[in-house]
């Protein structure tokens, strides 16, 4: 078994401070550091617009100013990160959602509002406004883990059924949507039936299919506790794992594995996925004691 040194932490910690976002840091900080949870959420504030919503690039591939539902999906789970998924900036946020919801009950990929701005050539504006389950499943079920009740939420639950139920064809992002959905709704039993069709799905297709990137079962299984962890043998997830912890770079990030088309977000999402990579690690026990 394979795990991050102290070092490989350090490594990544000066990426971080030299490369990333200020809010990458005030993440890496709050997670790893004993850092204010505080200074995330302060972080954020520049991204949150007069509509309750959040955008201005907080997800890198989206450019544009106006609130997008994938740079919401982004704050929840900053915030959620930092045990702060609960106050009147998530209310706010839901309230926005609400009103720009499809009449599916979903959230678009990409709202209209980025029409004119540039933004990553997979930020396709739909010609039908519809749901889509990438937005809708992970922020509905952020929603649930931390018990947030609002309106919007749910619709959007009876949509994230509709679409995990009856699916019979999954990408990468999708599938992973769908796992938050199912690790954190309170039906469990009705999520272990729909994890179990899922998964049958996931693992007859062939790897990498419906995108440009392949997955590893460490994209699926964040946590020990996961779901999806189910889809797998443990020897698959702890061999996963363990080229996880060797992907490191020499200059202390984690690749990005998707096209960057522009320079910018190469460096945001540096930061974004090296933090992500260690907090995998950390759930799995593959991270120095300190770093927990």
């Amino acid at each position: 078994m394979k795990k991050l040194t102290a070092v490989a932490i350090d490594r990544a910690e000066k990426y971080i401070v030299s490369n990333a976002r200020v809010l990458e840091r005030h993440r890496f900080a709050a997670a790893f550091r004993g850092g204010d949870p505080a200074m995330v959420v302060a972080a954020l504030q520049p991204y949150r617009n007069e509509d309750g919503g959040f955008g201005q690039a907080l997800e890198p591939d989206g450019r544009g100013p106006g609130s997008q539902p994938a740079a919401i999906q982004a704050a929840f789970t900053f915030l959620d990160e930092v045990g702060r998924l609960g106050d009147e900036l998530v209310r706010s946020a839901c309230d926005y959602l609400l009103a720009i919801s499809a009449e599916d009950g979903g959230l678009p990929f990409v709202h209209p509002n980025a029409n004119g701005y540039p933004r990553a050539p997979w930020w396709q504006i739909p010609e039908r406004y519809e749901g889509s389950l990438i937005p809708t499943g992970s922020i509905a079920g952020l929603l649930h883990k931390n018990k947030f009740e609002h309106q919007w939420l749910g619709a959007a639950t009876d949509y994230c059924w509709q679409i995990v139920e009856s699916v019979t064809r999954v990408n990468t992002y999708e599938t992973m949507a769908a796992i938050t959905f199912l690790d954190n709704v309170p039906d469990r039993g009705r999520a272990q039936a729909a994890a179990e069709r899922l998964g049958k799905i996931v693992r007859t297709q062939t790897m990498g299919t419906d995108s440009d990137e392949s997955y590893a079962p460490w994209d699926f299984v964040a946590s020990p506790e996961s779901i999806a962890h189910q889809w797998f043998t443990d020897d698959e997830v702890e061999l996963s794992l363990d080229v996880l912890v060797e992907s490191q770079l020499a200059d202390g990030s984690w690749p990005v594995r998707w096209p960057l088309w522009t320079p910018v977000t190469g460096f945001e999402w540096g930061g974004w996925v090296t933090i992500e990579a260690i907090k995998i690690l950390t759930s799995h026990r593959r991270a120095p004691d300190e770093t927990f």
